[in-house]
């Protein structure tokens, strides 16, 4: 069928692919708790006749998709189901019920746009081979893509090629935007505890070795390392998240202990060396020259997203059917993470970006945020580039 009328067919069911985002965005799940939501998406996907596989990776889904006509190539499709630990900020009806959490990066909307596409293709089985619909858990925590990995996610449900779609604020709704490559970030966590023996801040600081003195030229000395140990011309990045330490209500005491924890980006693994061995060196040496100690930790979490560069034409031609080579951009890299790295590093594939649009001065709420939603008017689009991606990868008969 013409990309056009997939799209305009899509768009028949856009208010119930709307109902369902809805209903998940009002319903949050976290990290390997996405139970509700693994038990909606399990059902419509019997609903639409697929073959449904539940608890891949904890709380994750697979619908099976076989094609009428001769062919034994498959290709993967990816949405990712958490949310995230914010608390909502927006005001209408559909915002989060759940205190603390929210869907605050769109997968409420990845989830609805791959949905959409199950429906599409369940009905239209024209194409050759299979297509396996993967629901992800856990993409916020960077475990769930590992998780299915562990569960045999790709010797059960074999794939030649597996692909990925994320929202974009800015982006405007109906453009796209992709490159070869590496797209994403590789993500780690880090952290220190600094340990004195604390004091009585009035009284006796002379006789305390005093935590916060180490913590403060330690925040300092952190964003120093990219500058001076690294390349200029080296994409990386290097924050603090969170500092804790004291009590609140007793400001006269200086703590024993404080702890900062943070996040490093980088592109390749020489990069992610030199920030662990700094951040290490510079916690001892400045808990040793304030008298304190220093206790280190750091967490690999994800690698580099890096887009294979025989995929990213195919992901790029299934976008510029629907709207034009012209609304099918560059994207330049970004030190986000996404834990769909791992399924890259096992599968070649491609991570497209979609437009979630902007308002008419420009402006948007960016993901991550308390007032950000998941552009409604993205979701037939998006359906519609999985089924043309289906189309490009499978619509032929093997020879």
């Amino acid at each position: 069928m013409p990309r056009d009328a997939v799209l305009t067919e899509i768009e028949g069911y856009a208010e119930e692919l709307i109902a369902i985002r809805r209903d998940i965005h009002r319903h949050p799940e976290t990290r390997f708790e996405e139970v509700r939501t693994a038990a909606l998406v399990a059902g419509k996907l019997r609903e639409w006749g697929l073959d449904v596989t539940e608890k891949v990776g904890v709380t994750g889904v697979v619908g099976t998709l076989q094609g009428r006509r001769p062919g034994q190539r498959a290709i993967g499709l990816r949405a990712d189901m958490d949310a995230l630990f914010i608390e909502e900020a927006n005001g209408f009806d559909h915002r989060s019920t759940v205190p603390g959490k929210m869907h605050a990066c769109g997968h409420d909307g990845h989830t609805a746009m791959l949905l959409g596409a199950a429906r599409y293709l369940a009905q239209h089985r024209d194409f050759a081979g299979t297509v396996q619909f993967i629901f992800q858990p856990a993409e916020e925590a960077a475990t769930g893509a590992k998780a299915m990995l562990r569960d045999g996610l790709f010797e059960r449900f074999p794939v030649d090629a597996v692909y990925g779609l994320h929202n974009s604020p800015g982006i405007p709704v109906g453009e796209f935007a992709t490159r070869a490559g590496p797209i994403l970030a590789g993500a780690d966590f880090w952290g220190v505890t600094f340990r004195g023996t604390g004091g009585h801040g009035g009284a006796a600081p002379h006789l305390a070795t005093d935590v916060t003195v180490a913590l403060g030229h330690f925040l300092l000395a952190v964003h120093t390392i990219l500058p001076r140990n690294l390349h200029p011309t080296e994409p990386a990045a290097v924050s603090v998240g969170h500092v804790s330490g004291g009590a609140f209500n007793s400001p006269n005491v200086m703590p024993s202990e404080v702890v900062v924890r943070g996040t490093a980006r980088f592109f390749r693994p020489e990069a992610q060396a030199v920030i662990r061995r700094r951040l290490e060196e510079l916690a001892r040496s400045l808990a040793e020259a304030h008298g304190c100690t220093a206790e280190s930790f750091y967490e690999p979490l994800c690698p580099p997203t890096v887009n294979a560069a025989e995929k990213v034409p195919v992901a790029r031609a299934a976008a510029a059917a629907l709207v034009g080579e012209g609304r099918v951009g560059d994207v330049p890299m970004s030190t986000g993470g996404e834990d769909f790295a791992f399924m890259l590093q096992e599968k070649p594939g491609a991570f497209m970006r979609i437009g979630n649009g902007m308002n008419p001065d420009g402006s948007f709420h960016n993901v991550h945020t308390p007032h950000y939603d998941f552009n409604d008017a993205a979701l037939a689009l998006g359906s519609a580039y999985w089924v043309s991606l289906v189309q490009e990868e499978l619509g032929l008969a093997d020879g």
